[in-house]
C-alpha cells in the first residue's frame, strides 16, 4: 500500500490532528447549500445527490440523540483514549458483576511481539456471566414484558415472539438439559441452527452455564463443518432437521451426519446430536435418524425446569468462538471472552444506533456471524431491546419482502449489508415505495464498506432522505464497531465509516509500519487494545501473533487498506492479504484453491478477488487443468460443485479462468498482482512482468480471458 501528502505523526500524539475537522463541525451552520466549498444537505431537508460531500444530521435528530455534537463526541472520546480504564469501568459498572474486578487492574495488555507474548485482559478477576446480564438483568428491572424477540419465518404469515420473561425460560430449560449431559464451564458446544429463535436460545444457554458456543453457519458445508468439529471438539452438536430459503429446502441433518462421520475418522466422535424438529421445513418421519445418537429437542428440551443457577465466570474466561477464513485454507477459531466483550458490544450497540428503548431493532444478518453474535444477539438484548430475527431470504416471495416485515413491525433501526442494499437497487424502487417505511429513523452498514452510489440509495429511496447511516467498520475479531458515524453527532459522508468509536485508536502506517498523519493511504493499524478484542486463535496462539501482530509490531495489524482524507474521514479500500469478502463472508483463498485442486482434473489453481457489482467482491478462479484434459462447459460446472460441496454454496466461484500456467517468479510464487489485473481486465497496469519464469504465460492468460 502506498502512501500520500503524509506526515510523520508529532510528539503530542494524533487524536488531536485527526478530531480537528470534527471540531470544526459545530461552527457550520444548518441548512443545504455551499458552505466553504462543501456541497452539503441536511437529514429530511432533501435527496443526497453525487454531488453533495456531507449530509449533516437535522437539528430535531442531534437535539434528541445520546451523542448531539462533535464537541460532545470530543470530550467522551478523548476522555477514553486518555483515561480508558476510568471510561470502561464506568460503563462496565451498570452491569451486574457477582464479584468487582480489580480497579487497579482494570486493563492490561502487551501488544508488542517483541516484548513477549501477546497479552489482552480487560475486567480480569470480575465475576459476570452475559446471559444473567441480558436476559435476568432485564426481568428484574420490570420488562419482563416487554417484548425481547420477534420472528419473521420464510413464509410471509410464519411469525412468533417471545417476551423477556419467556426468552428466560426457555433458555434455562436447554441449559438444564445441557447440564443434565454434563455440559459445563469452558465445555465446547457447536450450533449448526438457521435463523430460529432457537438459534440465540442455544446460545444464550451455553453462557448460562459457562459453556463454549462456536455457532458455525447452516450454509457451511460438512466438510467445513468438520474441520471445525475436529479443532474445538464439542460434547454435543446442536442443529434442526431442515430449514427452507425461499422455495429451496436444505437438509442439515444431512450434512450434519455427513460431518459427524468425517469428524469420526479425524479422531473425534460427538455422541450426541440435539436436532429441533422444524415442521414447516420437514416432517419428522422423513429425517434420517441414529437412536444411539441423535435426540429431538421438542423430546427432551420441554421437560426440564424454566430455572437454572448461572454459572458466574471471569469476565477473561472464554464465552465463545467462532470460526473465520484464514489465508493458510484452515479456518481460525477466533476466541471472545466474556467481560469485555459484554461491555463493548452493549455500548457499541447504544451509541452507534442512537439507541432508544421504544425501538424495533432488525439486523439481516446470520448469527453464524459475528454480526449475529454482537449485534443480534447480545449488544441488543444487553441494551434490553425488542430484536427481530428472520428466518428467510430478503427476496423472497419477491424483493419488497424486507420492506414488507419493516411495515408488519414498525422495524425503527435496520442494520443489513451492502450486498443487499446493491441486490435490491438493482431490482428497482418500486420494490421499496409501494410500502410506507415511516417507522424507520436509524439505518446500519456492516460487512464491506458500502460504495457511495450505494449508500445514497439507502439514504434516498429506503430512508426517504429522513435516516442517517450508520456504515460500521468491524470485524470477527473486534468483536465490536471501531469506527462508526454516530448519528446525531457529525455529518456523514457517502461511503465512508467517518471516526473512531471510543477507547479505538486507529493509526495507518506504510510498509515500514512508520505511523503517516494528514491525507493518506496505507494499512489500518489499531494501536491500543479495546474491551472487545480477541485474546487469541484458539490452541493457536502462535499464530494468533504472526497474522494480526507481528507485521507491524506495536499494533493490531487488521488487514485492511485504509485512505484517510484531509478532513480526517476514513475510507476502507478492502482486504490487502489474501481473504475475499463476499458479501460480507470473509473467505480464504487458499479454501477455495485447496477445494479446487481436490478435483482429480484440476493440478493447480490461484484465486483472487475482483470487484463484483452485488457482492462486493466475487472469486475469480485461474484453473491448469492436468495434462491431456480438455476445457469443458461441464468440467467447468463440476469444478464449481466441487467447491460448493467442501466449502459451502457463497464461495462458488463466479469465474473459472481457464490457465495454460500461472505467472510465477523463479522462486515458484505465484504473482497474485498480476492475476488481480488480469481478473480486473486492467491490462495497462500489469507492471513489470521480467521476474517471471516464463513471461509468456501472461499473454496466453489475456487469450483466454473470455473462454
Amino acid at each position: 500500500m502506498g502512501t500520500a501528502n503524509g506526515q510523520q505523526p508529532s510528539a503530542e500524539g494524533a487524536s488531536s490532528d485527526k478530531l480537528r475537522h470534527v471540531e470544526s463541525m459545530s461552527e457550520l451552520p444548518s441548512g443545504a447549500g455551499k458552505i466553504s466549498g462543501i456541497n452539503a444537505v441536511v437529514l429530511g431537508d432533501s435527496l443526497a445527490a453525487e454531488e453533495n460531500d456531507l449530509i449533516f444530521p437535522s437539528s430535531d435528530f442531534s437535539a434528541n440523540a445520546l451523542v448531539s455534537s462533535p464537541k460532545q463526541y470530543r470530550e467522551m472520546y478523548e476522555r477514553s483514549i486518555k483515561n480508558p480504564a476510568g471510561f470502561w469501568s464506568e460503563i462496565a459498572e451498570t452491569f451486574y458483576w457477582k464479584e468487582k474486578w480489580n480497579p487497579a487492574e482494570v486493563c492490561s495488555e502487551n501488544l508488542d511481539v517483541t516484548k513477549g507474548p501477546v497479552q489482552i485482559n480487560w475486567f480480569k478477576g470480575g465475576k459476570t456471566n452475559i446471559c444473567y446480564n441480558a436476559v435476568d438483568r432485564n426481568i428484574e428491572s420490570g420488562n419482563g414484558d416487554k417484548i425481547a424477540m420477534y420472528w419473521e419465518g420464510n413464509e410471509p404469515g410464519q411469525d412468533g415472539k417471545l417476551t423477556y420473561s419467556q426468552l428466560l425460560e426457555k433458555v434455562c430449560q436447554l441449559a438444564n438439559y445441557l447440564k443434565s449431559l454434563g455440559v459445563g464451564k469452558g465445555d465446547a458446544v457447536i450450533i449448526y441452527l438457521p435463523m430460529l429463535l432457537e438459534l440465540p436460545i442455544a446460545m444464550l444457554a451455553c453462557a448460562r452455564i459457562g459453556a463454549v458456543h462456536s455457532v458455525v453457519f447452516a450454509g457451511f458445508s460438512a466438510d467445513s463443518l468438520a474441520q471445525r468439529i475436529v479443532d474445538c471438539k464439542p460434547k454435543l452438536v446442536i442443529t434442526c432437521n431442515a430449514v427452507k430459503r425461499g422455495v429451496k429446502p436444505i437438509f442439515l441433518k444431512d450434512i450434519v451426519d455427513a460431518a459427524l462421520v468425517e469428524s469420526e475418522k479425524n479422531g473425534v466422535s460427538v455422541g450426541l446430536c440435539l436436532t429441533y424438529e422444524n415442521q414447516s421445513a420437514m416432517k419428522r418421519e422423513d429425517t434420517k435418524w441414529q437412536p444411539e445418537r441423535d435426540v429431538w429437542w421438542q423430546d427432551v428440551v420441554t421437560k426440564f425446569p424454566t430455572k437454572c443457577d448461572v454459572e458466574w465466570v471471569d469476565a477473561e474466561d472464554p464465552l465463545f468462538l467462532l470460526y473465520t477464513s484464514g489465508s493458510t485454507g484452515k479456518p481460525k477459531g477466533v476466541l471472545h471472552t466474556s467481560g469485555g466483550y459484554m461491555v463493548y458490544t452493549a455500548t457499541t450497540f447504544n451509541y452507534a444506533f442512537d439507541y432508544k428503548p421504544t425501538d424495533i431493532y432488525w439486523c439481516t444478518a446470520d448469527c453464524g456471524w459475528i454480526t449475529g453474535h454482537s449485534y443480534v444477539t447480545y449488544g441488543p438484548l444487553l441494551n434490553g431491546a425488542t430484536v427481530l430475527v428472520f428466518e428467510g431470504t430478503p427476496n423472497y416471495p419477491d424483493s419488497g419482502r424486507c420492506w414488507d416485515i419493516v411495515d408488519k413491525y414498525n422495524v425503527t433501526i435496520f442494520y443489513t449489508a451492502p450486498t443487499l442494499v446493491r441486490s435490491l437497487m438493482r431490482d428497482g424502487t418500486e420494490y421499496v415505495t409501494r410500502y410506507s417505511r415511516k417507522s424507520l429513523r436509524v439505518l446500519g452498514s456492516v460487512g464491506e464498506p458500502i460504495n457511495p452510489s450505494a449508500w445514497r440509495w439507502f439514504y434516498n429511496i429506503v430512508g426517504d432522505s429522513q435516516c442517517p447511516i450508520s456504515d460500521t467498520w468491524w470485524q470477527t475479531e473486534t468483536g465490536g464497531f471501531m469506527i462508526t458515524p454516530l448519528p446525531g453527532a457529525w455529518p456523514q459522508k457517502p461511503g465512508s465509516a467517518t471516526f473512531p468509536f471510543f477507547g479505538v485508536q486507529p493509526v495507518i502506517v506504510d510498509e515500514k509500519g512508520q505511523e503517516i498523519e494528514g491525507e493518506c493511504s496505507g494499512y489500518l493499524c489499531i494501536k491500543k487494545s479495546w474491551p472487545g478484542a480477541f485474546r487469541t486463535l484458539y490452541g493457536d496462539h502462535e499464530r494468533y501473533e504472526t497474522t494480526y501482530f507481528k507485521p507491524f509490531a506495536g499494533y493490531y495489524f487488521t488487514g485492511d487498506g485504509c485512505s484517510r482524507d484531509k478532513d480526517g474521514y476514513h475510507w476502507l479500500t478492502g482486504r490487502v492479504d489474501d481473504v475475499i469478502n463476499v458479501s460480507g463472508h470473509r473467505i480464504g483463498t487458499a479454501e477455495v484453491e485447496s477445494a479446487l485442486v481436490s478435483h482429480p482434473k484440476c493440478a493447480e489453481a490461484a484465486v483472487v478477488g475482483v470487484e463484483h457489482e452485488v457482492k462486493g467482491q466475487g472469486i475469480y478462479a485461474f484453473v491448469t487443468l492436468v495434462d491431456g484434459v480438455p476445457y469443458s462447459e461441464e468440467l467447468r460446472k463440476s469444478l464449481i460443485m466441487t467447491v460448493r460441496n467442501q466449502i459451502g454454496a457463497f464461495a462458488a466461484p463466479d469465474k473459472i479462468h481457464w490457465a495454460p500456467g500461472l505467472p510465477k517468479t523463479r522462486s515458484g510464487k505465484i504473482m497474485r498482482r498480476i492475476l488481480r489485473k488480469i481478473a480486473a481486465r486492467q491490462l495497462d497496469e500489469l507492471g513489470d512482468i521480467s521476474t517471471l519464469a516464463e513471461p509468456a504465460v501472461v499473454d496466453q492468460l489475456i487469450a483466454l480471458s473470455d473462454c
